[in-house]
């Protein structure tokens, strides 16, 4: 089995009095889907949120065999873990495009410095982040007809595609991914289970929170279902499907 990529033990949460996550354990490795499944409120978008040290909680989180627990949630970022949220989250004011650029400026952008001084090397890694940017954008399914586009005017699916693409951006090895099929069904479903089964074969390390149980059962290669920020029950999907507890909690409600 394949070292994890990402690994949290022992994760807990509370807010106040209330406790939002109790030592939930779980790990993925690369070209893995693991899926996180549970009611509304169970803890599954706060277990992103401690997973990417976005609260304040205890236990350990390991990134490539790393103990990576105390740093800030944008350095994790730039060594590979990255997430989209439940609402798709764009700067609104600007072209898709240009969104697409600025997740790529970490590895594109040139030291003020250089830019002052040297200002056709600015303009040279402009046009590669530009570039760069719309190749990312086709494959992740936003037409060039649409770059120029504010992202609210693109039809919905195509910007939840476009959410996952700005996560993805450049240098992602772990991806967290937060109720991607919200809203969406027909050949936009089809669009997203084909991209995920896509990232899964370039060896990203994918973590699946989502209500959509065909998907789940179809995509994940292992399951960890949640009742009350406690881990109820966990394995391969077809042992998950088969337990009772699930059934009466949550796949049966589903269906």
């Amino acid at each position: 089995m394949n070292e994890p990529r990402l690994e949290v033990r022992g994760l807990s949460v509370r807010f106040g009095g209330f406790r939002a996550l109790h030592e939930m354990s779980w790990s993925v490795a690369a070209g893995q889907i693991l899926g996180i499944i549970g009611p509304n409120g169970a803890g599954k978008s706060t277990c992103f949120n401690a997973a990417t040290n976005m609260v304040a909680h205890t236990g350990r989180i390991l990134l490539g065999g790393e103990d990576v627990t105390d740093l800030p949630a944008h350095r994790l970022a730039g060594r590979g873990l990255h997430r989209t949220f439940q609402q798709n989250a764009f700067f609104g004011g600007i072209p898709v495009v240009e969104n697409m650029t600025g997740a790529l400026l970490d590895s594109t952008g040139t030291p003020l410095l250089v830019s002052v001084l040297l200002p056709w090397v600015e303009y040279r890694r402009r046009r590669v982040a530009l570039s760069r940017a719309r190749e990312i954008l086709l494959r992740f399914g936003v037409p060039e007809a649409l770059h120029g586009l504010p992202p609210a005017s693109l039809p919905y699916g195509t910007q939840r595609m476009l959410s996952i693409a700005l996560a993805y951006a450049e240098g992602a090895r772990v991806l967290l991914l937060d109720e991607p099929a919200a809203g969406l069904g027909g050949p936009d479903m089809e669009r997203l289970s084909a991209m995920l089964v896509a990232l899964r074969a370039e060896g990203i390390a994918i973590v699946l929170i989502e209500h959509h149980m065909d998907l789940v059962m179809e995509l994940a290669d292992y399951l960890v279902v949640l009742d009350q920020g406690e881990t109820l029950a966990e394995g391969a999907p077809a042992q998950v499907q088969g337990d009772p507890r699930v059934l009466e909690a949550y796949l049966g409600r589903a269906a």
